[in-house]
C-alpha cells in the first residue's frame, strides 16, 4: 500500500495524536509554539482511503546567510517504525522536506531497544565491573529495533555520533521510566528503595507541602531554577521560555503541562514541571534550593507527581534523561543514582539519525556543531 504525505492542520495533527496510547510531547502541534526560534509544520501520512496513519512535527532552523534549513523531528515522526517497507514512510517525507528548502533532516525514532530493571543496575554498580550501562546485560530487548536500525542504514540514514555518556544526541538516548500500568500507588511506593521511602516520610513529618501551581507561580519556580543553574553550571532558560511553554501547551490541553512547588513554613524549596500526552507523563524540568535540603522536598515532589500521573490514568512516568555511566566518580553518576531509587527501568532509545540532502551544507553544519 502506497502512502501520500502532505502538510496537515493542527486540528488534523492533534486528532491523530489523540487516537494513540501516547506520543512524545515534542510531537504535538503546540510544541512548535514552544520552540519560537524555529519554524514549525505538521505533516501527515495518508493511506489509500484518505485516512491519516502517521504524523510528525517538523521544526525548521535556517542557517545564517542561506535560505536553507535544518529540518528536525524531535522524538518523531509518529509512524509504524517496524514496517518492513520503511521507505514508503521516509521517502515521501524526504521529498517533502527537500521541497521546503531543507538541506539535512534529523529525526529521533521513538523506538526503545532495551530495558534494565533497577535491581540489575544496582547489582552492576555494586559489582563495579561495568563502567557503562550499555555493557550490562539488559532484562528486555526489542529485536525489531535492530531491524529498524539496519533498514535506516540501508536507506542512507546516518546515526548521530554518540558522546559516550548517552548525551551525544540532541534528545537523551537513555531515559529512566517508572511503569504505572497494572500497579497500585502502594505497589509503586514499595518499588522505591529504602532511602526514597525514608525521605518521603521525613518530608511528610517535617510538614513539606506540595502544591500545584499556575502561570502566576512560574516566577517562583524560575528563581529556584536560576539557583540550580548556578549550582550545577548550566545556562538557564529565561522566564519567558517557561511562560511561553505554559501558554502554548495548556491552550492545547489544560492538563498538558503542570507546575508543582514544594513549600516548608512558607519557603519555596523545590519546583518541577510535568507534561502529559495520552498515557505518558514526563518529569520535564526540576529546580531546588540548598536551603532546608534536609526536609527532602525533592523526593516529596516526585512522589506527588507520580501519584497525580497515576490519577490521570498514565501508564508510564518518565524521569527523562540519564547518562549511561555506572562510574561513581563520574559527575553524571548522580542522575542515575537518584532515579534508580524509584524502582522502575532504564531504557535505551534508537537514538537520532541524520539524512544529508545536501552533503556539502550538512558537512559544514557538522563542523560548526563540533566547534561549539
Amino acid at each position: 500500500m502506497s502512502l501520500r504525505l502532505r502538510t496537515i492542520s493542527r486540528e488534523e495533527h492533534l486528532a491523530f495524536i489523540r487516537t494513540l496510547p501516547s506520543a512524545s510531547h515534542m510531537q504535538v502541534p503546540s510544541w512548535g509554539d514552544v520552540k519560537a526560534e524555529w519554524r514549525s509544520e505538521s505533516i501527515g501520512w495518508f493511506d489509500d482511503r484518505g485516512t491519516v496513519v502517521g504524523a510528525g512535527l517538523v521544526l525548521y532552523r535556517q542557517i545564517p546567510k542561506v535560505k536553507r534549513y535544518l529540518a528536525y523531528l524531535p522524538e518523531g515522526p509518529v509512524i509504524d517504525w517496524f514496517d518492513p517497507n520503511l521507505e514508503r514512510w521516509l521517502q515521501p517525507m524526504l521529498d517533502h522536506l527537500k521541497g521546503q528548502g531543507a538541506f539535512t533532516v534529523k529525526m529521533g525514532p521513538p523506538v526503545i531497544i532495551r530495558r534494565w530493571q533497577a535491581e540489575t543496575i544496582k547489582s552492576a554498580i555494586a559489582g563495579k565491573e561495568a563502567k557503562r550501562l550499555r555493557d550490562v546485560e539488559a532484562d528486555w530487548y526489542e529485536p525489531r529495533a535492530i531491524d529498524t536500525a539496519d533498514r535506516l542504514r540501508r536507506l542512507g540514514w546516518q546515526q548521530g555520533e554518540d558522546a559516550g555518556a548517552g548525551f551525544g544526541d540532541v534528545q537523551p538516548r537513555y531515559v529512566y521510566q517508572v511503569p504505572l500500568a497494572n500497579r497500585s500507588p502502594e505497589d509503586i511506593l514499595k518499588g522505591f528503595n529504602q532511602l526514597w521511602r525514608r525521605n518521603i516520610k521525613k518530608a511528610e513529618k517535617a510538614g513539606v507541602e506540595i502544591v500545584q501551581g499556575g502561570y502566576d507561580d512560574l516566577p517562583v519556580f524560575h528563581q529556584l531554577y536560576l539557583e540550580t543553574a548556578e549550582r550545577d553550571h548550566f545556562i538557564p532558560r529565561p522566564l519567558s521560555y517557561f511562560q511561553r511553554q505554559w501558554k502554548a501547551l495548556t491552550s492545547e490541553d489544560p492538563n498538558r503541562m503542570r507546575l508543582y512547588l514544594a513549600y516548608h513554613e512558607g519557603d519555596a524549596l523545590a519546583g518541577t514541571t510535568m507534561i502529559t500526552v495520552g498515557g505518558h507523563v514526563w518529569y520535564s524540568y526540576g529546580a531546588s534550593t540548598v536551603h532546608k535540603r534536609e526536609v527532602q522536598p525533592n523526593n516529596a515532589i516526585q512522589w506527588r507527581m507520580l501519584r497525580d500521573a497515576y490519577a490521570l490514568g498514565a501508564t508510564v512516568y518518565d524521569l527523562r534523561g540519564i547518562s549511561d555511566t555506572l562510574d561513581e566518580d563520574d559527575h553524571l553518576f548522580g542522575l542515575i543514582r537518584f532515579k534508580v531509587g524509584t524502582g522502575g527501568q532504564a531504557a535505551e532509545y534508537l537514538g537520532e539519525w541524520d539524512f544529508p540532502l545536501n552533503k556539502l551544507l550538512h558537512k559544514a553544519l557538522d563542523m560548526y556543531m563540533n566547534r561549539r
